[in-house]
């Protein structure tokens, strides 16, 4: 089952709030099995998201984690943008 999940945050970094959404919303996708909700569970799906967030965000204040308010800085794109380019 977990074999697609992606690491969601820097190790040596503060945690964003951002990222806690995002890895929440993975999460209750996974579980889900729904990319998208109907337009009938949205409220419930969302309301998940928002749950699993906040209770992510008292783990890693309780593993000496710093979360800042922020957006989600580790997406696809931003990894290969920080990743040096070897092509001339």
């Amino acid at each position: 089952m977990c074999r697609s999940i992606k690491t969601l945050r820097r190790p040596d970094t503060a945690a964003t709030t951002g990222e806690l959404e995002a890895a929440a919303r993975q999460f209750v996708r996974k579980i889900s099995g729904y990319r998208t909700p109907s337009t009938r569970n949205a409220d419930a799906f969302e309301a998940a998201i928002a749950e699993i967030a906040h209770s992510s965000e008292h783990l890693l204040e309780a593993l000496g984690v710093a979360v800042e308010e922020g957006p989600d800085r580790w997406t696809p794109r931003a990894a290969a943008t920080a990743a040096p380019s070897h092509a001339r």
